[in-house]
């Protein structure tokens, strides 16, 4: 388990890269209104297995659950699933677990990952920034709130091209130094 101070430098880098990539650059238009609220939790996990993560993850939807002052939820790996694969391992066996239960049609989650990559792109293409991270992490979401978020904006399906777009355009280079 990390110390106190490395769990409060964990939180901040991950504030930090919500504060600058996915408000500043709009890549999520309604991450900012909760993050504002201060209604986002962050969760450091030092589980050393996917089976500890989904307990973890059990764990994080029961409070979600019991909890609606919460809105969202960011588990974040400090020391686990830093190879792509393995977390794209962990990602199916989270959202797996997720359908398969009774948080289906409550719950989603959505991936980040410091070296996401979308395939069939390359690890340089600067798209992949759109869910990079600097931490490996699930993002636990409630459908209820997206789908009243998503009714209210126009052409929600547009966002992720849209993302795509501006992250090639502002560049590699550009999108590297705002993530330190």
């Amino acid at each position: 388990m990390s110390s106190q101070a490395q769990q409060k430098a964990i939180v901040a880098r991950t504030q930090h890269w919500l504060e600058k990539v996915v408000i500043g650059l709009n890549f999520c238009p309604f991450a900012k209104r909760e993050y504002d609220r201060q209604r986002i939790r962050y969760v450091i996990d030092s589980a050393n297995s996917p089976t500890e993560a989904l307990a973890s993850l059990i764990d994080e939807l029961s409070l979600l659950d019991a909890n609606h002052e919460v809105e969202t939820t960011l588990i974040i790996y400090d020391n686990a699933f830093e190879k792509f694969d393995d977390y794209l391992d962990l990602l199916e066996l989270a959202t797996s677990l997720v359908e398969q239960s009774a948080y289906r049609g409550i719950y989603q989650v959505a991936s980040f990952h410091p070296e996401y990559c979308f395939e069939g792109e390359e690890l340089s293409d600067p798209a992949n920034f759109t869910n990079r991270s600097p931490f490996p992490m699930l993002h636990l979401l409630r459908e209820s709130s997206l789908e009243s978020v998503l009714s209210h904006f126009p052409h929600p399906e547009l966002i992720p091209q849209r993302n795509i777009d501006k992250a090639r355009e502002l560049g590699l280079t550009y999108l590297q130094n705002l993530m330190l």
